[in-house]
């Protein structure tokens, strides 16, 4: 799994909260590093925030999709941009499922599991 967000404490929550369910995470802290990383390493979901140095989460999500080899990679947005209209913006991009920040953790792991057939 690929975890991209780059506000510190946020990266360290998401991977406690992650590696006690389970699941092997990898960091990326821009845009640019996730789509660098996805692209050597398939992951099977990529946690994404939007607002991210160098290329945006919106902008990761469009390349994913449109890659051939990662296109069918599962993407949750996570991100505290959460009014409806970035919503609908992230769900049309091609993001599996989006949550808002500040989440409950039992919502992230359950949508997590889904995402994986878990």
């Amino acid at each position: 799994m690929l975890v991209v967000d780059d506000e510190p404490n946020i990266v360290i929550s998401l991977e406690f909260l992650l590696v006690n369910a389970g699941y092997e995470v990898t960091i990326a802290r821009d845009g640019m590093q996730a789509l660098q990383m996805a692209a050597s390493w398939r992951p099977d979901l990529v946690v994404l925030d939007i607002m991210l140095p160098v290329v945006n989460g919106f902008e990761v999500c469009k390349q994913l999709r449109a890659s051939r080899e990662l296109k069918d990679v599962k993407i949750l947005m996570l991100t505290a941009r959460g009014r409806e209209g970035e919503i609908e913006k992230g769900l049309a991009l091609g993001a599996n499922a989006y949550l808002t920040k500040p989440f409950a953790t039992r919502e992230l792991i359950e949508t997590t599991k889904r995402m994986l057939g878990v």
